[in-house]
């Protein structure tokens, strides 16, 4: 139990530190960079679904601007980390075709690729900075 509220604790000051720095540093934003380059192909770049690799998929991809009002005002963070993490399987769509980030972020950790960000080794630590990174960004497309 100990160990889960300190993960839990370690999570919630990881997510605020990546916050804290993209906006602090208006010239980097974590989020909007993770975004445009692996879900603004298919999303477009507003997050509207209007992105240039629409016409080739068989199922139009979600227009994530409109989360919070579809959840009454709210975004579903959760739900949300669990679709992109690719946990959450999104019934509707039939067969998943948008590509599970929590593994593609993992096969990225303890690349060269995060060593200019200064973002930590620990795999784990680095597919949720991602997913977070991605979650806060989506949170600030929604419609007002």
């Amino acid at each position: 139990m100990k160990h889960t509220a300190l993960r839990t604790t370690l999570f919630g000051v990881a997510a605020a530190l990546a916050s804290t720095c993209a906006v602090a540093d208006d010239t980097f934003d974590f989020g909007k960079r993770t975004y445009d380059s692996n879900c603004a192909t298919c999303h477009g770049l507003t997050g509207k679904g209007d992105g240039p690799f629409k016409a080739n998929l068989t199922v139009q991809p979600a227009d994530l601007t409109t989360i919070a009002r579809k959840n009454n005002g709210v975004v579903p963070v959760s739900r949300l980390y669990a679709v992109i993490d690719g946990r959450m399987a999104i019934n509707s769509h039939g067969p998943r075709d948008m590509p599970v980030w929590g593994s593609e972020f993992s096969a990225q950790a303890g690349t060269d690729w995060q060593k200019p960000m200064d973002v930590a080794f620990n795999p784990e630590v680095f597919v949720r900075s991602r997913i977070m990174a991605l979650v806060d960004y989506i949170a600030r497309l929604q419609e007002k």
